[in-house]
């Protein structure tokens, strides 16, 4: 399940979005149990919430959660921000390999000055064969200014980076991967659809255009080559870049003394691509539109606008797709998707008063999906 759960002071310091709302149905002691409910109901493996804010999450969320058999792992997200993502998993299902936090807000990078935060974990299933691999399980936040396409863009890509470094198997292969979250960004917009077809060539994109969330594209800066600064140590294929130390060469030959510049042009040409791409074969679990309408679903809807923000995205072998040698890393074993809960559309939402109501307690819906792991 992935779940924007809506943190309390969030909604108390946005109150003009919720201004459709009856008082009593945005109380956090009217909410709280309405989610949990939710959650007991839908009784998934694992959970991947948004906006968990940190002192519920000590009192309140993480016992409700512990008594219902899951462990609970959060990353506040940096600054002085209340809340944070968590991911909790049944233990009767998974053991914990490793926690992975990721810090969207770098001190050393001008660029990257927002609080945002992810968080990987590598669970481990608990099944009698014992040649089941590890699945990585991905969660974040991005950062909302629909006018900071270039920021999303970035902690995009570090979160990319990450899980390719936590789902990176001893064999050279990748395990199986869900990535969840809120991305603030639209289905079939250029964030998404890097998501999707693991490449991107952003020349001459306006930073208002990569998220899809707004209309207007007025006076906005152009994307620039590259997006990030060499020093994040993430190269344009989202990975980490193994830092080159200087090597000592032995004065012994002119050899030495003309290498080192023929690798500095090949490595200028490299960065000044405007191409990102990732190697990960990433599918969406939601199609996004109403098979037999075409009418859009939401999965967050307030006063101001109802749209998409919300995926689950998993490895999946893409069908049809003629492999370009070496171009995917191979997967050993692999997610198939069984079942999905149905998203609504935003008519659906008004006629219950849109988010949050009575019996839906956040302004996202919840997310969930079933997958067979093929071993």
């Amino acid at each position: 399940m992935s779940y924007n759960i809506l943190s309390q002071d969030l909604l108390e310091d946005n109150s003009h979005l919720y201004k459709h709302c009856r008082r009593p149905v945005l109380h956090w002691s009217f909410r709280f149990p309405n989610i949990l409910k939710e959650i007991k109901h839908f009784d998934a493996d694992v959970l991947c919430l948004q906006e968990v804010q940190e002192d519920h999450y000590g009192t309140e969320i993480r016992p409700s959660l512990e008594s219902l058999g899951y462990h609970c792992e959060y990353k506040m997200r940096t600054g002085r921000k209340p809340d944070g993502c968590a991911i909790c998993f049944k233990h009767s299902k998974f053991s914990l390999l490793s926690v992975n936090p990721v810090e969207f807000y770098r001190r050393d990078v001008p660029l990257l000055d927002r609080d945002n935060v992810g968080l990987v974990l590598l669970l481990q299933p608990k099944i009698p064969s014992a040649a089941s691999p590890a699945i990585c399980v991905a969660n974040t936040h991005l950062l909302y200014n629909p006018r900071r396409g270039d920021i999303k863009l970035t902690q995009l890509a570090m979160l990319l980076a990450e899980i390719s470094s936590v789902a990176h198997q001893k064999d050279g292969s990748l395990c199986p991967i869900v990535m969840c979250g809120d991305f603030n960004s639209v289905p079939g917009s250029p964030l998404y659809s890097f998501i999707k077809e693991g490449k991107l060539n952003y020349e001459g994109l306006a930073i208002g255009k990569v998220s899809g969330q707004e209309q207007s594209s007025r006076g906005q800066r152009i994307l620039s080559i590259p997006i990030w600064p060499p020093n994040l140590g993430i190269s344009q294929n989202c990975v980490y870049e193994v830092q080159q130390l200087p090597k000592v060469e032995k004065p012994d030959g002119d050899l030495t003394q003309t290498e080192p510049d023929k690798t500095e042009v090949l490595v200028t040409a490299e960065k000044l691509s405007s191409n990102l791409q990732h190697h990960f074969s990433l599918s969406s679990v939601y199609s996004h539109y109403l098979p037999d309408t075409g009418i859009p679903e939401v999965t967050t809807c307030h006063s101001r606008s109802a749209i998409t923000v919300d995926y689950i995205f998993y490895s999946a072998e893409k069908e049809g797709v003629a492999e370009q040698p070496g171009a995917e890393v191979t997967l050993v074993g692999g997610l198939k998707l069984l079942a999905r809960l149905s998203l609504l559309t935003e008519e659906d939402l008004w006629t219950v008063n849109g988010l949050p109501n009575e019996n839906n307690s956040s302004d996202h819906l919840p997310l969930l999906a079933k997958f067979r792991l093929e071993l």
